[in-house]
């Protein structure tokens, strides 16, 4: 029976049970049928549930949300967190947003500061590159008792709470295996395609991919490109570019998004894209599946993420016991025309 710090006669009132009874089952002294043990656990768990309402009850809590990010994944990020809050009753959950789809580091950094310097924030939930000045902005964040959250990709060597997201690695492999099974053994290199090489999420997705492809695929050219930003011009032209210097290019894995950008300039070229794999079911991959103009997506439940950036935070500031907000990584789902969530362009990030 698990620890608790409540009465007898508290648990029998909730459990509807004699005082007798659920003192034999907390002490396991016999005679009692294993349904009214489950009673009792159930009427433990209820009371713990209860007092972490009265606990929250009138707590507000004001979260600044900073990414640096392209404006489909910001607003996937705005919606997914706006649809969780009503979830989070009786807490009262604030947001502030500050997004940036480029710039320099500084004036992510500056912004970090000035949300450290008001100490007026109780939280932040984080996507940004993993350089050593923002790492530093965490822990003058952290010094001032302000709770830091990582979003989609980690800062690991920062101070911050925790990460919520995908296992970048293993989505990278994921994504590798498939294109291995849909080119098979047709001749055909791999774009691969981040939006920067400083996000720690996108190198990892990148490591899994060339891991898996050398285990699977071991002869099979891989062509990188990097610092599009996810942004469609700048993402055009270093396709462009890449598709000239290699003919030999038939795939695409599009870690970092701008995934129209992408096609067209394929379609510039006259060249096919056999297999094309992406992250996220924005607005733009979401109608780009529908026109079966990619192959795949590889999908989880920002909603869900939301939720536990916000629960770890308020778990941090011992409004929420230890273990509310779970720490595993979210589930990857294989989206294909055919199994489209219903809310996806409101449920999932880029990047």
């Amino acid at each position: 029976m698990p620890s608790h710090p409540y009465p007898i006669r508290e648990i029998a009132r909730q459990a509807g049970l004699s005082e007798a009874t659920v003192d034999r089952v907390l002490n396991n002294r016999g005679g009692v049928r294993e349904s009214t043990a489950r009673e009792v656990r159930q009427a433990i768990t209820d009371l713990h549930r209860q007092r972490d309402q009265i606990r929250l009850g009138g707590r507000s809590f004001l979260i600044d949300i900073v990414m640096q990010a392209p404006d489909r994944f910001s607003s996937a990020v705005q919606g997914a967190l706006e649809a969780e809050l009503p979830a989070l009753h009786p807490a009262v959950v604030r947001s502030r947003f500050h997004f940036r789809e480029t710039g320099p580091v500084s004036e992510l950094v500056a912004t970090l500061d000035r949300l450290a310097g008001k100490r007026q924030s109780q939280g932040v939930i984080l996507k940004a590159p993993d350089l050593p000045e923002v790492t530093a902005a965490v822990a003058r964040l952290t010094g001032a008792g302000i709770p830091v959250v990582t979003l989609v990709t980690d800062l690991p060597a920062s101070s911050r709470l925790a990460y919520v997201g995908i296992d970048n690695r293993a989505a990278g492999a994921t994504a590798a295996y498939l294109i291995g099974q849909w080119l098979g053994d047709r001749p055909g290199n791999v774009l691969t395609s981040l939006s920067s090489g400083f996000f720690r999420g996108e190198e990892e997705r990148e490591m899994g991919f060339r891991s898996a492809m050398r285990t699977l695929r071991p002869h099979r050219t891989l062509v990188e490109i990097t610092e599009g930003q996810g942004l469609d011009a700048t993402q055009r032209e270093l396709v462009l570019d890449a598709l000239k210097r290699d003919p030999g290019i038939r795939a695409v894995y599009s870690i970092g998004g701008g995934n129209i950008a992408t096609l067209e300039a394929f379609a510039a070229l006259a060249r096919e894209c056999a297999v094309f794999i992406a992250h996220d079911l924005d607005h733009d991959n979401t109608r780009l599946l529908h026109q079966r103009r990619l192959s795949a997506v590889l999908h989880h439940d920002l909603r869900q993420d939301m939720r536990r950036a916000c629960q770890t935070i308020m778990q941090a500031h011992g409004a929420l016991p230890a273990g509310t907000a779970p720490s595993l990584p979210s589930a990857i789902q294989v989206v294909t025309p055919y199994n489209m969530p219903p809310e996806a362009p409101s449920t999932t990030p880029d990047g």
